[in-house]
C-alpha cells in the first residue's frame, strides 16, 4: 500500500525528530518507514514501534532511547528534557496511528482530545505542557552555578554521552583492502588475477578505515570552580561510560587520576568513590604544576596523535609563572588537539586576562564556553570534524 500525503508528512516529522537526536536516517529509510505506517502494522502501536525500531536504530544507544522518542511523537507521552522534538506531537486516541496520520487533525494544543476516561483535556493542562517545554529550553540556557536538581544533573550526563558518541570513531586517510569500497585497488586486483591467467575476475576495492579517537579530560576542582565541579563530574562520568578509549584526571594543588572510580555504572556511587581520592578539592590551584606532573607521569601513556586533550578550568593559576606555558607547549606536541573549556566565558564582560589563561591560549586549539547545557551541545560539530 502506497502512503498518502498525510502519512508522508507525519513520517517526515518523525524522521526529523530522530535526526535531531542523533539518528542517521536517509531518504530510503524514511520511505520504508512511510510504507510501514501505511501497512496493517500501524493498527497496533506496539508492533509499529518494533518495526520502526528495527528500521531506524543502528546501535545500542539508539535502541535504548528510541521507545521514548516514539512515545513522545506518536502517543503524546512525556519525554526527558534533553530529547528534542522537531515534528508536532499528536495524540492518536483510540484510533490506529495510520488512521490518525491520514486524518491530519490538529495538535493537542489546537483541539480538545478525549482521554481514556471520556473526559476532555483541560486547557490549563495544555498550557502546563507548553510551559514545561519552555522550562526545558530555559534549563539549556541556565548557568550551571544555578542548577543542582537531579534532572539538571541527568541532562548534563546525557549531553556528555551524545558528545562522546561523535568522538567514538572517525574516518582516517588510510585505506584498507576489501570486497567493497569506492576506489579500485589496481595493484591487488592484478596480483589476484595472476592465478586466473591475467583476467581480473575478482576485483579488490579500497575503503577508508575507521580509527577511534582517544579522549583525556583534566578537570579543575579548585575553589574558584567549586560551583561547576559537581556538574562536570557527571559530565566526565558520561564521557567515560560512552567513550571507551578515554581517561580522566582531577587537579587542584595536585593531580589525581579518577577514571577508574568514575567508570562505575551508578553515577552517585562513582562520585562517592571519586570523592575518596580527591582530597583537597575546593582549595587553591596550581594548574602549571599539575600539568607538569601529568606530562611527566602520564602523558607518554595516555597521549597519542589520536588523542583529544580536554581541559576544564577557569585558568586561575597560583603557581610559578611560565610553568603552565611550558607544560602546555609540551602537551600540544603529543596530542591531536587541545580543547580548553572555561565556564567563565559565559559571564558578561569576561576577558581571558588571568596569567594562567594568557600562558595557555597560544597552545589551545579550541577555547570555548562551558557554563550551560547549550554550550556543551555546541561542541558537537567541532568534534565531529576531527
Amino acid at each position: 500500500m502506497e502512503p498518502g500525503a498525510q502519512i508522508l508528512q507525519r513520517m517526515a516529522g518523525f524522521t526529523a525528530t530522530l535526526r535531531d537526536n542523533g539518528f542517521a536516517i536517509g531518504l530510503a529509510e524514511a520511505g520504508d518507514g512511510a510504507r510501514v505506517l501505511a501497512s496493517p502494522l500501524a493498527a497496533r502501536p506496539a508492533r509499529l514501534r518494533q518495526a520502526f525500531r528495527a528500521l531506524f536504530c543502528s546501535d545500542a544507544a539508539q535502541w535504548q532511547k528510541f521507545d521514548e522518542l516514539f512515545a513522545a511523537y506518536w502517543l503524546g507521552h512525556g519525554i526527558r528534557q534533553m530529547a528534542k522534538l522537531s515534528g508536532t506531537t499528536r495524540k492518536p486516541g483510540p484510533r490506529s496511528l495510520r488512521q490518525f496520520a491520514e486524518a491530519g487533525q490538529g495538535t493537542p494544543e489546537a483541539a480538545e482530545s478525549p482521554r481514556s476516561d471520556g473526559a476532555i483535556d483541560n486547557p490549563a493542562d495544555r498550557r502546563g505542557r507548553s510551559e514545561g517545554a519552555s522550562r526545558h529550553e530555559a534549563l539549556d540556557r541556565t548557568d550551571f552555578r544555578h542548577i543542582s536538581n537531579p534532572e539538571a544533573l541527568e541532562a548534563a550526563h546525557a549531553a556528555a554521552s551524545r558528545l562522546a558518541s561523535v568522538l567514538r570513531t572517525r574516518l582516517t586517510r588510510r585505506h584498507q583492502a576489501g570486497t567493497r569500497g569506492r576506489r579500485l585497488d589496481i595493484r591487488h586486483t592484478i596480483r589476484r588475477s595472476i592465478s586466473r591467467g591475467g583476467t581480473p575476475l575478482d576485483l579488490v576495492w579500497r575503503r577508508r578505515r575507521t580509527q577511534p579517537l582517544k579522549l583525556v579530560v583534566l578537570l579543575d576542582a579548585s575553589g574558584s570552580m567549586s560551583l561547576y565541579t559537581p556538574v562536570f563530574t557527571r559530565f566526565i562520568h558520561g564521557v567515560l561510560r560512552a567513550f571507551q578509549q578515554s581517561d580522566a584526571f582531577l587537579f587542584h594543588t595536585r593531580l589525581v587520576q579518577i577514571a577508574d572510580a568514575l567508570r562505575d555504572r551508578d553515577p552517585q556511587r562513582a562520585i562517592d568513590r571519586m570523592s575518596l581520592l580527591a582530597e583537597g578539592v575546593g582549595g587553591g590551584t596550581r594548574i602549571g604544576e599539575c600539568l607538569a606532573q601529568f606530562r611527566q607521569w602520564h602523558a607518554s601513556r595516555v597521549l597519542t596523535s589520536r588523542t583529544v586533550l580536554m581541559i576544564v578550568s577557569d585558568g586561575y593559576d597560583t603557581g610559578a609563572p611560565g610553568t603552565l606555558g611550558d607544560a602546555m607547549a609540551a602537551l600540544h606536541k603529543r596530542c591531536r588537539r587541545i580543547v580548553w573549556l572555561n565556564p567563565m566565558i559565559g559571564w558578561a564582560g569576561y576577558e581571558p586576562v588571568a596569567r594562567g589563561m594568557q600562558e595557555a591560549l597560544p597552545h589551545v586549539d579550541l577555547f570555548a564556553p562551558a557554563h550551560n547545557l547549550a554550550s556543551l551541545q555546541r561542541l558537537e560539530p567541532y568534534f565531529a570534524r576531527l
